[in-house]
C-alpha cells in the first residue's frame, strides 16, 4: 500500500510542474516512507511513495515503466502470482517479483479489461506516453481511494484530499448540499461529490480514460442478483466456508510482519481463528482495544475467549487509550481522516493503529465488511421484516419475531413497533424510520423538507438491494474512508479478507435467510466459522464495533473544548436553534448528543478549512 499523485497539465512550466508534485509526495509521504520516486513526460506527472510490502527490492519502486506504459499504483493484487504465471505462458518477461509490474504487464495485454481479473484493492493510473492517455481504476469497493480534480484540460489526482489542496486547481468552496448530508445521515455520503466543490472520487468499480481534455469512465463490476441454485444447504456453508480460507490465504501474501485486530466480534475473531485453525499462519499477533470509562461496553472477554482456545498461536496486545491522549491527539486524527469525524469509532481505530506501529508490523487484517452484505446490522431486520411482509412469509415473519424478542430481550409492544416501522418502510423512506428522539432534533437543526437520507437508499426496499446500497453508498466506504486514512497514518497496510468480492458475490447469489436466521444476523457466516469460533464469540447477538466511551461522554469530558465556539460556519441549518441545542446538552441534556457531536466537529473542520 502507498500513496499515489500524479496530473496532466498542459499550461504549467516544467519547473513548476516538478516542484507542485514534490509538494503533493511530500504531503502523502506517511502513506509510504521507504522511497519517494517522481516522473514526467510530455504534460504528465507522476509521484509515488512507496511502502514495501511484496518484493522489498528497489525492482519494486514505483513509478515503474513497460515501454511507453508507466504505472502509479496503491493497494495489492492478492492473485498477482496467478495472473503472472498465465501472462509467462503467453511470453511475458518480468523484472521483479511486484504485483505492480503484473499490472502493468497486464494492462499491456489485455487493456482496460484487465482489471476484471484482480483480486485485490487497488487505486492506480497508468500512463500511455505513445497516446498520451491516462488510464486509471479503483477496486470494487473503493477500499482504496482514489480523488482527482478535473479543469479544462487538466486532470490532477491523489491518493488524499490535503495532497489536493496543493495544486494550483484546488479551490476552498464547500458543496453544502454535502455538508448537509453528512451531519443528518452521520457520515460523508460517498458519492462522486465531496465536501469540496470541485474535488471528486472515482467511485468503486470504476475507470476513467483521460485523454484529450476528456474523461470517459465506465463500470467493469456489478453485484450480480442472480439467485444460484445450490445442492444444499450443508454444501452452501461448506462453499462459503472455502471462500474465506481461500481469502484468507491469499491475503496473508507479505514480505513484511502481518498482525490483525481483534474487536471479539464475529467478523474479527472469524479472521483470526481461521489463520490458526487452518495454519494459514503458524501465530498471529492480535490487537485489542478498551476503555475504562467505556462501562459495560467491555469486548475483551470475548477477545479473550479467542485468544484462550488458541493460546499457543495467538500473542495478544490490548490497548487502553488514556483521556488525555484522547484529547492531544484529537486535531491530528482529524487532520489524517481530511474530513469531520461524524462518529467516534474512528478515533479508537487511530489508537488501535497508533498501538501496532510500535511492533514493527506493516500489514493488519481488519473485519471490515461482512456486516453490509451479511445483514450484521440491528436495522436490517426492519429489512427482513418488510421483505417478509412483502412477499406474504407470514409463518416465518411470525418465527423472526419470537426469535427477535427472545434474543434481544424486547416486549410484544417493542416487537410489535419494529413490526410497524418494517411495513413503513415498503412506504416510506428512509427518514421515517429515524428514531424519534433524533429526528425531533434533526428538525430542530434543518427544514424538514431538507432532512432527506441518501435518496439512492430510499428506493432499495428489497432486502438485497438495501444490502448493495449498504456496500456502494453508505455504511461499507465511510467505514473503509477510516480504515485507510487511519492505518495510512502510521504507514499501515491494513486488508480486508471478508471484502474478497468472490465472497460478496456468492453472498448475494442466496437467499436472504442465509443472512438472518432464527434470530441470528450473518447466519451463513456463523455456520461456516462454528468450528473455529469459541462459543461465547459465535452465539453473541449484540453488535459493537470499535469500542469507545461514546461521543456524549467524551464531548462531557476529553473533548468539551469542541463545544467553546457557535455552530456559524456551517451552511443550511437554523443557527439558533442548534446553538439552542447545545445549550440544552451542556445544561445535562443527552439527547441530542450524536446531533451536537457532528455539528461540533463540523464546525471544527469549517473552521481550519
Amino acid at each position: 500500500m502507498c500513496g499515489i499523485n500524479g496530473f496532466v497539465d498542459k499550461s504549467i512550466s516544467i519547473e513548476f510542474g516538478v516542484e507542485c508534485l514534490k509538494s503533493m509526495a511530500q504531503t502523502t509521504s506517511h502513506r509510504g516512507p521507504d522511497d519517494m520516486s517522481l516522473f514526467h513526460k510530455h504534460d504528465c506527472y507522476l509521484a509515488h511513495n512507496r511502502l514495501s510490502i511484496i518484493d522489498l527490492s528497489n525492482a519494486g519502486n514505483q513509478p515503474m515503466h513497460l515501454g511507453n506504459l508507466s504505472i502509479v499504483f496503491n493497494g495489492e493484487i492478492y492473485n498477482y502470482k496467478e495472473i503472472k504465471t498465465e501472462l509467462l505462458r503467453k511470453g511475458y518477461n518480468f523484472v521483479s517479483n511486484s504485483d505492480t509490474e503484473v499490472i502493468l504487464v497486464s494492462y499491456k495485454e489485455w487493456g482496460d479489461e484487465c482489471v476484471k481479473m484482480f483480486v485485490g484493492m487497488w487505486a492506480f493510473a497508468i500512463y500511455n506516453a505513445a497516446t498520451q492517455n491516462l488510464f486509471c481504476s479503483r477496486d470494487r469497493f473503493g477500499i482504496k481511494p482514489f480523488y482527482y480534480i478535473k479543469e479544462g484540460s487538466s486532470f490532477y489526482f491523489s491518493s488524499e484530499v490535503k495532497a489536493l489542496k496543493k495544486t494550483r486547481l484546488f479551490k476552498s468552496e464547500i458543496n453544502e448540499t454535502q455538508i448537509r448530508k453528512a451531519i443528518q445521515l452521520g457520515w460523508i455520503a460517498h458519492e462522486e461529490d465531496t465536501l469540496y466543490l470541485n474535488i471528486r472520487q472515482l467511485e468503486p468499480a470504476t475507470n476513467i480514460n483521460f485523454c484529450n481534455s476528456i474523461i470517459e469512465k465506465s463500470v467493469y463490476w456489478h453485484i450480480s442478483d442472480t439467485k444460484i441454485l445450490h445442492n444444499s444447504q450443508t454444501d452452501i456453508v461448506e462453499e462459503f466456508k472455502d471462500k474465506i480460507v481461500n481469502s484468507l490465504n491469499l491475503h496473508i501474501r507479505s514480505d513484511v510482519p502481518l498482525g490483525a485486530t481483534l474487536s471479539g466480534g464475529i467478523d474479527s475473531s472469524s479472521i483470526v481463528s481461521c489463520i490458526v485453525n487452518q495454519n494459514i499462519l503458524p501465530k498471529i499477533e492480535t490487537f485489542t482495544i478498551y476503555y475504562d470509562e467505556a462501562g459495560d461496553i467491555d469486548e475483551r472477554p470475548f477477545a479473550k475467549s479467542v485468544i484462550e482456545k488458541y493460546k499457543d498461536k495467538i500473542i495478544p496486545h490490548f490497548l487502553k487509550p488514556t483521556e488525555n491522549e484522547v484529547a492531544t491527539q484529537f486535531d491530528k486524527i482529524t487532520f489524517q481522516n481530511d474530513f469531520p469525524l461524524l462518529g467516534s469509532s474512528p478515533i479508537s481505530q487511530y489508537f488501535i493503529m497508533k498501538e501496532i506501529s510500535k511492533y514493527g508490523i506493516k500489514v493488519i487484517l481488519s473485519g471490515q465488511g461482512a456486516d453490509d452484505y451479511l445483514g450484521g446490522y440491528m436495522h436490517t431486520y426492519y429489512r427482513l421484516y418488510a421483505q417478509l411482509i412483502s412477499d406474504l412469509k407470514l409463518r416465518k415473519l411470525y418465527s423472526e419475531f419470537n426469535y427477535h424478542k427472545k434474543y434481544q430481550n424486547l416486549t410484544t409492544n417493542s416487537i410489535f413497533q419494529i413490526g410497524m416501522k418494517s411495513f413503513a418502510s415498503l412506504l416510506f423512506s428512509e427518514t421515517n424510520l429515524l428514531e424519534k428522539e433524533f429526528k425531533y432534533g434533526l428538525k430542530n437543526v434543518f427544514d424538514e423538507d431538507s432532512i432527506k437520507i441518501n435518496s439512492t437508499l430510499n428506493s432499495l426496499n428489497k432486502f438485497d438491494q438495501f444490502h448493495e446500497g449498504m456496500l456502494k453508498f453508505s455504511s461499507l466506504p465511510n467505514l473503509l474512508h477510516y480504515e485507510d486514512r487511519n492505518s495510512m497514518a502510521f504507514s499501515i497496510e491494513s486488508r480486508v479478507p471478508l471484502l474478497d468480492h468472490r465472497l460478496v458475490e456468492f453472498a448475494f447469489s442466496l437467499p436472504m435467510e442465509y443472512k438472518i436466521q432464527n434470530g441470528y444476523t450473518k447466519w451463513i457466516l456463523r455456520q461456516a466459522m462454528q468450528d473455529f469460533l469459541p462459543e461465547k464469540v459465535y452465539s453473541r447477538k449484540d453488535k459493537i464495533g470499535f469500542v469507545t466511551p461514546g461521543e456524549v461522554k467524551w464531548l462531557r469530558n476529553d473533548l468539551g473544548h469542541l463545544l467553546n465556539t457557535d455552530f456559524s460556519l456551517i451552511p443550511g441549518i437554523k443557527k439558533q436553534k442548534a446553538n439552542q441545542l447545545k445549550e440544552q446538552f451542556l445544561k445535562g441534556d443527552n439527547s441530542n448528543g450524536k446531533i451536537i457531536w457532528r455539528l461540533a466537529n463540523m464546525q471544527k473542520w469549517l473552521k481550519n478549512l
